[in-house]
C-alpha cells in the first residue's frame, strides 16, 4: 500500500485547519509530519497540505527520538523497554527533585525490558515499519551522519553513545559520556557530532571519522539538545533546569553568551531556522515556543502553543514550525511569519518528536 492512497480530502475541516491548509497548499507543502508518540507505542504520519492524520504505525515500545535519512526515504525511530515515569516535583527555582540513588527524572530502570530496545525502521512509500535493529541500551536521541551511513545515539541508561551502520544493523563503536546522556546532534560539515549529558551539563564533542572524544565542556542545568547555525559556526545548548540557552563557539568550544529565557522555561528542544536568522526552543512545562535572535540571542518572541512542548521541527521552507505537545496529545502548528499557533492536530499518546520528510511520489 502507497502512503498516498491513505491521503483523502477530509469532509469537513474546522475553519482555522482549513486556513492553514490553504496557506501551505500556496507554498505547495508537499511533505509529511511523522511524530513519535511515547506512551502510544506508535508514530503519528500527517499530511502537510490537509494538516491530517493520515497512518498511524506502531512500531514498538516507548518511540521518542525521530529523524529520517538523507533521501527522505526511511525514518528512524528510537525504541525503549524502560518504562516511563512521572516527572519529578519542582523545587522553588525550578530544578526537578529527584529521590535518593536515583539519577533520570522519567524512567523506571527496574522494570526495563531491554529487548524492547533498538531503532525501529520505517519505510516511507508504504508507510510500514519493517524491523528493529540493535541501538545500544536504552536509546534516546540520536543524529545521523550527513550521508546517512551512520547514527549517532544517546543510551541514557549506560553513559554511553553508540555508532550504528543501519545498513548492517551492527554497533561498531560506544563512546564513553557521563551519566543521562541525552541530546545528539551533527555539525553541518558531518565532522563531529555533540552529546549532551543532563545529569551533570557535560557535552562531548566527538570525531565522526575517528570516533574520539574531541574535547568537553560544561553548561550545566540538564541540556537536552543542541543545534547549529547552518555554516557551523555556532551552537545552541538549552539548559532545561537553569531556564537558559547557551551559545557556544563552535570552533573554540567556549561559551559567548548565556541567555535567560523568560519566567518559567523549561527549554528542551532547540530548532534553528533554515536561513541561520532565528533559533526557535520548546520551553516545557511554560507551553510556549520562545524566538530568539540568533546573532545576538535576543529573546524577540514567545508563542503559545500546547501542553510542555517536546520536540519541534520547523518546514523546509521555514513558514512553519510543528511542536509536539506531550500531555495535551496533539501537535501545534505554528505560523512563524504570523508568531502565532494556527491549529492544533490530534496526535497519539503523549507526543514527543517530529520530523519531516517529502512526501512520496
Amino acid at each position: 500500500m502507497n502512503i498516498n492512497s491513505l491521503i483523502k480530502r477530509p469532509s469537513a475541516v474546522a475553519l482555522a485547519a482549513f486556513l492553514v491548509s490553504a496557506a501551505l497548499a500556496k507554498g505547495q507543502a508537499d511533505y509529511l509530519i511523522y511524530v513519535s508518540n511515547e506512551k502510544s507505542d506508535d508514530v503519528t504520519v500527517i499530511d502537510g497540505a490537509s494538516q491530517t492524520v493520515v497512518a498511524t504505525i506502531p512500531v514498538g515500545k516507548r518511540p521518542r527520538g525521530i529523524h529520517a535519512s538523507p533521501d527522505g526515504k526511511t525514518v528512524y525511530v528510537a525504541l525503549s523497554g524502560t518504562p516511563v515515569s512521572a516527572p519529578p516535583a519542582l523545587d522553588a527555582k525550578g530544578n526537578p527533585i529527584l529521590h535518593k540513588g536515583k539519577d533520570d527524572d522519567d524512567d523506571d530502570d527496574k522494570k526495563s525490558d531491554k529487548a524492547a530496545d533498538g531503532i525501529g525502521v520505517v519505510d516511507v512509500q508504504t508507510a510500514k515499519f519493517l524491523r528493529k535493529i540493535p541501538g545500544g541500551s536504552d536509546p534516546e536521541q540520536f543524529s545521523l551522519s550527513p550521508d546517512g551511513s551512520r547514527l549517532f545515539i544517546s543510551n541514557e541508561d549506560v553513559g554511553t553513545a553508540s555508532v550504528l551502520d543501519p545498513v548492517s544493523g551492527k554497533v561498531e563503536h560506544i563512546i564513553r559520556t557521563h551519566k543521562e546522556p541525552e541530546g545528539v546532534g551533527t555539525t553541518p560539515d558531518g565532522k563531529q557530532f555533540y552529546v549532551t549529558c543532563e545529569n551533570d551539563g557535560e557535552i562531548f564533542v566527538v570525531d565522526a571519522t575517528t570516533y574520539k572524544v574531541v574535547t568537553s565542556f560544561n553548561v550545566g542545568g540538564r541540556p537536552r539538545s543542541v543545534d547549529f547555525l547552518p555554516d557551523g559556526s555556532r551552537a545552541f545548548i538549552p539548559s532545561e533546569s537553569a531556564g537558559q540557552m547557551h551559545l557556544i563557539d563552535a570552533i573554540t568550544f567556549k561559551e559567548t553568551k548565556t541567555i535567560t529565557l523568560p519566567e518559567k522555561s523549561r527549554p528542551m528542544c532547540v530548532k534553528v531556522s533554515p536561513d541561520g536568522k532565528k533559533v526557535y526552543v520548546g520551553t516545557g512545562r511554560a507551553g510556549t515556543i520562545c524566538v530568539l535572535d540568533s546573532a545576538t540571542g535576543d529573546v524577540l518572541k514567545t508563542i503559545k502553543v500546547g501542553q510542555r512542548p517536546w520536540g519541534i521541527v520547523i518546514s523546509p521552507d521555514g513558514r512553519f514550525l510543528y511542536s509536539a505537545n506531550g500531555p495535551s496529545n496533539d501537535i501545534s502548528v505554528v505560523d512563524l511569519a504570523a508568531e502565532k499557533e494556527v491549529a492544533k492536530i490530534k496526535a497519539g499518546a503523549s507526543p514527543w518528536g517530529v520530523v519531516i520528510v517529502p512526501k512520496p511520489k
